[in-house]
């Protein structure tokens, strides 16, 4: 009997996540009436919320033939976007060139979604059990007036932040972190703590980037802090209240969770296949 070849493959994606569900595939629904839906297979079915995971699986199984089980690294949600989302599937369409998997795939996406690689990995890669890192950023427009090219890029604010108060604040979530405080009720974790190496403030005129990178979130925890740092930017919050709240574990002592269009999953780090990881499931 002949033994077929599966190669994996690992998937580097940017997307727009406005018009989407969020990344995770959406279970079909008598209730969905948003434009865009998924069309399932079966056309008796009733259509599914449109997700980035679903499109991109429709894309690759257009392409190679076959069911395709798509794994991705981080399950941003509705509205929220990637310039470096990870996943990865597998295929014996190894006869397939990389570029032109890729171009074929790209070529049934919409536009606001692309793959920009496809590179082969070993059976031993998995995006989600192999990450030790993530960076998000959460992008603010602080002017007076919004701006009409950015509304579902960028959250704005009118009132000028105070950027050193911003910076002293961020301060208090780097390290080992309770993030209890920081989270969205029933995010169903045991543990809690994760691990937070840079929480930074940049500004360039208007534009205001609030960096965060970490081993691993709790739900929307990106958001309560950009939307805490952002308070206390305006002066609504102390900068202590941070302190405070992580040490009291009580969600309403932080600030409130800033709106998903400003943010982004920048990047993700892996771990050598050869190495333990950490295998705290994606928030955002």
């Amino acid at each position: 009997m002949r033994l077929v070849s599966v190669q994996r493959y690992k998937l580097t994606i940017t997307y727009r996540g406005t018009r989407y569900h969020g990344w995770q595939t959406q279970q079909p629904s008598q209730h969905w009436t948003r434009l865009n839906p998924v069309t399932p297979a079966n056309p008796d079915a009733p259509p599914a919320p449109p997700t980035v995971q679903q499109l991109i699986t429709n894309a690759l199984q257009h392409v190679v033939g076959h069911p395709v089980n798509l794994c991705g690294s981080s399950r941003t949600d509705s509205g929220v976007h990637a310039k470096g989302q990870v996943a990865h599937f597998d295929t014996p369409m190894i006869q397939i060139p990389q570029e032109g998997l890729r171009r074929a795939v790209n070529a049934r996406l919409p536009d606001d979604i692309l793959v920009r690689t496809i590179e082969p990995v070993s059976q031993a890669f998995h995006v989600a059990k192999n990450t030790i890192a993530k960076r998000y950023q959460y992008f603010v427009w602080n002017a007076p007036d919004r701006h009409v090219m950015l509304g579902d890029l960028a959250f704005h604010r009118s009132h000028k932040l105070n950027l050193n108060a911003m910076r002293e604040a961020a301060t208090y979530f780097v390290g080992d972190i309770d993030m209890h405080a920081l989270s969205k009720p029933g995010h169903g974790r045991a543990n809690t703590i994760r691990t937070v190496t840079e929480c930074s403030v940049s500004a360039r005129g208007p534009r205001v980037v609030i960096g965060v990178t970490g081993n691993g979130f709790l739900w929307n925890t990106v958001r309560i802090i950009a939307g805490t740092l952002v308070e206390i930017g305006i002066g609504r919050l102390p900068v202590s209240c941070v302190p405070t709240a992580i040490a009291a574990r009580e969600r309403q002592l932080a600030g409130p969770t800033a709106p998903p269009h400003g943010l982004y999953l920048h990047w993700i780090q892996f771990a050598p296949t050869t190495e333990h990881a950490n295998n705290f499931d994606a928030d955002e």
